[in-house]
């Protein structure tokens, strides 16, 4: 089942399967607006808990997500983004921080694309994750505008905590 809402860094399509939420794509305005995607229920009360927690996320009055959530990956995939789940609201790291996190210190490109392949952004938080030097680096399709506009909004509501 997929639902399409709005966010303040465009449309997000969200799939559930089983219950779970298992996938949050990015989605272009134009793709939207020609009508080319296909949703199934909207009535659906997951589709209604993750978007009310997402309008929570983006005013800053939620900093946790308490969602059923169902990541298929390979087991190192599901060590990073198990990795990312620890980086505090309004913080960041680096790939090679996350890389010793999960004890593979010279996997630092594999923890990259792994990042990349988060089938939850928002929700498994890829973007609190930046290059070695801080550069916004490597998000979702490198729309590096989004990780930004994601950082600068926990940012904002992190330094008034």
């Amino acid at each position: 089942m997929k639902r399409l809402v709005k966010s303040p860094i465009g449309p997000l399509l969200l799939t559930i399967n089983d219950g779970c939420l298992t996938k949050i794509d990015f989605v272009e305005e134009s793709i939207v607006e020609e009508n080319k995607i296909e949703t199934v229920d909207h009535d659906h009360a997951l589709f209604n808990r993750v978007e009310k927690q997402l309008i929570e996320y983006f005013d800053g009055k939620r900093k946790v997500f308490e969602l059923p959530i169902f990541l298929n990956g390979t087991i190192f995939q599901q060590e990073v983004w198990q990795a990312l789940q620890t980086i505090p609201y309004g913080q960041s790291c680096s790939y090679q921080d996350i890389a010793k996190r999960i004890d593979r210190d010279k996997a630092v490109r594999a923890v990259g694309q792994a990042n990349r392949k988060n089938p939850l952004p928002i929700i498994i938080p890829c973007h609190r994750v930046n290059g070695k030097n801080g550069a916004l680096t490597g998000y979702a399709g490198n729309q590096t505008n989004k990780k930004e506009y994601l950082l600068k909004l926990e940012q904002t509501f992190y330094v008034n905590m």
